[in-house]
């Protein structure tokens, strides 16, 4: 099980990553386009530093996927949402519909 506050740091991160998802998309738009008048150029400066004062954690890439049950961040299974462990547990407890060991 992963610490409680582990957990609750990823849950800020998820909440931060959606509160700044228009104001970080506006400001990338800004620094990709292709325009490269005087203007423009003054305009990606300013859209870089905003994005530099923007939370780090606010950032997608921060976010790292957990279990649902126990937090555990490595081996994440994305199509069940829980770790490999876990979903190890309730495949062989019946809880998963349509999957069961496989032997041969």
């Amino acid at each position: 099980m992963a610490k409680e506050s582990m957990k609750a740091r990823e849950r800020k991160r998820e909440r931060m990553v959606v509160q700044y998802a228009k104001k970080r998309e506006a400001l990338t738009k800004v620094i990709k386009s292709s325009d490269d008048s005087e203007e423009v150029l003054a305009a990606k400066w300013d859209a870089m530093m905003a994005i530099q004062k923007l939370p780090a954690n606010s950032s997608k890439i921060r976010v790292h996927n957990r279990c649902g049950l126990t937090g555990r961040p490595r081996g994440y299974m994305r199509q069940f949402g829980v770790s490999r462990v876990t979903f190890r547990e309730m495949a062989l407890a019946g809880k998963i519909p349509g999957v069961k060991k496989a032997s041969w």
